[in-house]
């Protein structure tokens, strides 16, 4: 009995055990990977949940890996388990993966096949095409999904005569590799009937059924197998999603709604009722409102739709589109998260225990059991308080696994490089991490260990020092204190070698980082303050002189370094920060005509923030830069570095009207013929700008000069800024000051 499938098809997995149940064969025979013949049993452990896969990897090189995914609904997952529940016995009858590995793709894909000509077809697109249909989907589903059959056999011997029709008229495969794995299929088939009789089923894909009819001889399949390579390699179930099942994520063999077709398996009856149940409860848990009568009507469209369009039942489509009129009211926001949540789901399989797996990944699973850390499919956000136990546990683990490359957890953004008490986390398990585990496996039999080991090993490879001192911060990170005598004799070499100011720039913000997340973590980070300072000490000597000459690319990418580098010795200790000496640094920055404008504006703008000039020395440096000798371009780049970017320089003008009186009266100078010249940098300088600021700075210039020198607003316009503070107005938010921050006001 040949029963071909559709993998991942609940219409074919129902036909599937109703033909088993009317035949009741003595082996199921299935499409998989050989050697998972050992792994079958495992199948019928309570604690293995579907959508799960069969993984094979090389041992000598886990990389280099394979899956085959089984769902509830998957025609060969329900033979298996009648299977095992009725005492049958099941092998698995495809190409080994030993072979399969050592071919240039691994991944099974019976989705395309190759014509005789050697273009790719797909055999359930050409079928639908030829029933007039545009859709493939919609084809199937209403020729197997949505329609029932008293003879659990003519499904499949129709689906057979179909593929043996566009076999016969395309070629019989034309791809070498489904002609090898026919010929190993046809040599495991007449091996069973040799053991068994006619008590055999064979559940394959519908388009390997007219290739395991043919008449051969064994002497001719044997010569197809003869002299393929080979590798070793370890095989094992692992979790799969039904995200990882659908077709948009990469999948050849996917789906386009695994969701939807997890529903039409398990509904026992009136599944589009069930399915609007389903949707109304998602939306309402995300505070939509929904009736029960947005339900009823719902299905009523459904259905109707359906008899319109001349369809048995109501399909995806026809649910899809009764969803957004009536529960969505017309709106494709809230229907996304019904296609991202029910439509193709988040479900994550399970497997028990006793699978076979790597050490690393048992350590890795124990770690998460203790820690409480349940891999889920579905992304979510973690937040870690770095002075609890659990919490500091979490960050460490998380932390060597990225180190391993096992990107389990990724920082999420505004909580990176803070190096607070406080971490966020976004967690999404994937199940090609499990490959990933088996690749950081190489290192070590626990997640410690290889992240130690790891790290050593890129410490003694590392040449550039801005990769050695990005290393010292991920092993404090992640706890590597084993690791840390190794990487901070790398590091001190690469650091008395390297004499390019950018890249100690470079390596400045990572160290300066350690040292604040060492404290945190109540690390001993005196050997990396030392290399600290003496990495500052040498930026400050070296950065005037490398900061002239530059062009408009590299000044831009040296204010970067020079912001970065501002910001890293904010984050050092008294004892190896050179406040003086980086204040001497940007003087001669700000006042070195040789250095480009960019530059010479970010260094006035940032002693001015330090409190290292007040605004009358701002002032002057400002009108010799906006001077009429200065060349435009040059000014506008001076503006650029002293107003541009994230660096607050909007309410900087704001709030002194002086300045930004300077910035117009340059810019109504400026010549019509230089003016395009320097438009695209002003624009990129003011675009950053909050809007409420441009609006603000906007109203100012509009107004002109403030009418008094009080800073009160002129007739007509808006509130000025005085040179000096207005006390009067200053004390008026005094009592809500002491409010907020539960103070007494001085009598």
């Amino acid at each position: 009995m040949l029963l071909g499938v559709r993998h991942h098809g609940p219409g074919s997995a129902r036909a599937v055990v109703a033909a088993l149940e009317a035949e009741k064969p003595a082996v199921v025979l299935v499409e998989g990977p050989a050697e998972a013949d050992g792994l079958v049993a495992l199948a019928g452990d309570e604690a293995m949940r579907p959508p799960v896969a069969l993984l094979a990897h090389a041992v000598d090189d886990p990389g280099r890996a394979a899956f085959w995914p089984m769902a509830e609904f998957s025609p060969e997952w329900v033979a298996i388990r009648w299977a095992l529940d009725r005492g049958a016995a099941v092998r698995f009858i495809d190409l080994p993966a030993a072979h399969t590995l050592a071919a240039a793709d691994p991944t099974w894909d019976d989705s395309e096949e190759v014509d005789g000509g050697g273009h790719r077809i797909d055999p359930l697109a050409e079928l639908a095409r030829i029933a007039g249909y545009e859709d493939a989907e919609q084809w199937w589903e209403d020729v197997v999904e949505l329609r029932g059959d008293d003879d659990p056999i003519a499904p499949f011997e129709a689906l057979a005569e179909a593929m043996g029709a566009l076999r016969e008229a395309y070629g019989h495969g034309g791809h070498l590799r489904d002609l090898v794995r026919e010929a190993y299929m046809r040599l495991q088939l007449r091996a069973a009937r040799k053991e068994f009789g006619d008590e055999v089923a064979v559940v394959c894909g519908a388009w390997h059924v007219p290739a395991l009819t043919r008449k051969t001889t064994v002497a001719a399949d044997r010569a197809l197998l003869k002299g393929l390579p080979k590798v070793k390699t370890e095989l094992t179930w692992v979790p799969w999603t039904h995200r990882r099942l659908a077709r948009r994520s990469g999948y050849g063999a996917g789906i386009e709604a695994p969701g939807w077709y997890g529903h039409l398996f398990t509904a026992p009856d009136r599944p589009v009722e069930r399915w609007m149940a389903k949707v109304a409860g998602l939306l309402r848990a995300e505070d939509h409102q929904v009736s029960t009568a947005h339900v009823i009507e719902a299905v009523r469209l459904a259905e109707t739709l359906a008899a319109l369009r001349g369809r048995p039942h109501p399909g995806l489509d026809e649910t899809t589109d009764a969803v957004r009129a009536v529960l969505c009211e017309g709106s494709d926001v809230p229907l996304g998260l019904v296609r991202d949540r029910l439509v193709v789901g988040d479900v994550l399989g399970e497997v028990p225990a006793g699978a076979p797996a790597v050490p690393l990944q048992r350590d890795l699973s124990r770690l998460q059991r203790s820690l409480r850390l349940k891999p889920e499919a579905q992304q979510r956000e973690l937040d870690l308080d770095l002075r609890k136990d659990t919490d500091g546990a979490r960050s460490r683990l998380l932390h060597r696994l990225r180190l391993l490359g096992v990107d389990w957890g990724t920082p999420a953004p505004g909580r990176a490089g803070t190096g607070t008490f406080r971490e966020t986390w976004r967690l999404g398990w994937e199940p090609e991490l499990h490959v990933q585990v088996a690749e950081a496996g190489v290192w070590g039999t626990t997640v410690e260990a290889a992240a130690t080991a790891k790290a050593e090993s890129r410490a003694v490879a590392a040449t550039a020092l801005a990769d050695v001192t990005a290393l010292a911060e991920q092993c404090l990170l992640a706890g590597l204190g084993d690791a840390l005598p190794v990487v901070m004799r790398a590091l001190a070499d690469r650091a008395a070698l390297d004499s390019d100011v950018t890249h100690l720039a470079q390596a400045l913000p990572a160290l300066a980082r350690s040292l604040r997340y060492g404290d945190v973590r109540g690390t001993d980070t005196a050997a990396l303050a030392e290399v600290a300072a003496g990495l500052a000490e040498r930026i400050c000597v070296g950065l005037p002189p490398a900061c002239t000459g530059l062009d408009a690319d590299a000044a831009t990418a040296m204010r970067d370094r020079i912001d970065e580098v501002h910001q890293a010795l904010a984050l050092l200790p008294e004892t190896a920060r050179p406040a003086d000496r980086w204040t001497g640094v940007l003087h001669a920055l700000a006042g070195r005509d040789r250095v480009p404008g960019v530059l010479r504006g970010r260094a006035t703008r940032l002693l001015l923030d330090e409190g290292r000039i007040g605004e009358d020395e701002a002032g002057p440096l400002m009108s010799r830069a906006l001077s009429p000798g200065a060349p435009p371009q040059d000014a506008a780049a001076w503006i650029e570095g002293f107003a541009g970017g994230a660096s607050g320089g909007g309410l900087l003008l704001v709030h002194d009207e002086r300045l930004l009186g300077l910035v117009d009266t340059w810019l109504t100078s400026v010549p019509a013929a230089a003016f395009t010249d320097v438009l695209p940098l002003l624009r990129r300088t003011f675009s950053a700008y909050e809007p409420g600021v441009r609006r603000t700075l906007g109203e100012l210039v509009a107004r002109g000069p403030k009418a008094d020198g009080a800073g009160r607003a002129a007739p007509g316009g808006v509130p000025g800024f005085a040179t000096a503070l207005d006390r009067e107005r200053a004390d008026g938010v005094l009592p809500l000051l002491h409010l907020i921050l539960g103070t007494e006001a001085d009598v």
